[in-house]
């Protein structure tokens, strides 16, 4: 590529007026000029879109109506988005300083094209407070069964758009492992070993509903076979099971720490 990479944030919003601060605080905070950030809205009845405003010339463009949930906001923001690379935020996520110059550093040390490329990120409290590092290298067929990858923050090629269309509504909450599944052993990624977000516990893939749906996701699209897709479904079950249980009995960040 002759130009630098232009990075294209898309952030999907929905009554984000008391979290999207600290998300356009840490985008505004990137030393890196190649950058646009596409907000789209799902049609808050808060101050989010006040908050988009005060923001002024940070935000390329953003839109405002009602949406099919999440993977319908991303599709509209990719209409939108002209990057060379496309990058997805939760309002309740927040990037690391250097984040967008270290990816780009990344990407011109590789010697090879790749289409993806994934970081890792501190999993937090609602505070933002790390207690756990999420995020390996994408590796098949580990990834034909589970997401291991750390989606907030992660890079997709234009091209990745290109060949396998865009995120399917018919998920809720993991659309973009379903979307990934769909270049099966054939999809070019690389792994950068450093953290670059902070992502907040308590969101809907921390749910029984996800686990479901990951399943579904791994047999359909991934061809997992189902017999081994149920057995580790079970377990996953089991493990939630168990943590959610200690959860009432706040055990579940000391026991989560001594994973780290």
């Amino acid at each position: 590529m002759s130009h630098p990479p232009r990075i294209s944030i898309i952030i999907a919003t929905y009554n984000a007026s008391v979290l999207l601060p600290d998300l356009l605080d840490s985008i505004s905070k990137q030393d890196y000029p190649h950058c646009e950030v596409v907000v789209v809205d799902g049609g808050s009845k808060d101050d989010t879109l006040q908050v988009v405003h005060r923001y002024g010339d940070l935000v390329t463009s953003w839109i405002s109506e009602p949406d099919r949930g999440i993977f319908d906001a991303w599709n509209k923001g990719l209409r939108l988005a002209k990057g060379d690379w496309v990058m997805f935020l939760g309002s309740d996520d927040c990037l690391l300083p250097d984040a967008l110059n270290q990816y780009v550093s990344f990407i011109d040390s590789l010697d090879h094209e790749v289409d993806f490329i994934s970081s890792r990120v501190y999993y937090t409290d609602k505070n933002l407070v790390p207690y756990r590092v999420l995020g390996w290298a994408w590796e098949w067929p580990r990834f034909q069964r589970e997401m291991t990858v750390a989606h907030p923050g992660s890079l997709h090629s234009r091209r990745l758009f290109e060949k396998y269309g865009v995120f399917s509504t018919a998920y809720r909450i993991v659309g973009d492992y379903e979307f990934l599944l769909r270049g099966r052993n054939e999809l070019r990624t690389a792994f950068m070993d450093k953290v670059t977000v902070r992502f907040r516990e308590g969101g809907s893939s921390d749910s029984y509903a996800a686990i479901r749906e990951c399943f579904h996701a791994s047999v359909s699209t991934g061809k997992s076979p189902v017999v081994r897709s149920l057995l580790y479904t079970f377990s996953v079950y089991v493990k939630f099971s168990i943590r959610k249980f200690l959860r009432k009995f706040n055990l579940n960040l000391y026991l989560r720490r001594q994973e780290t």
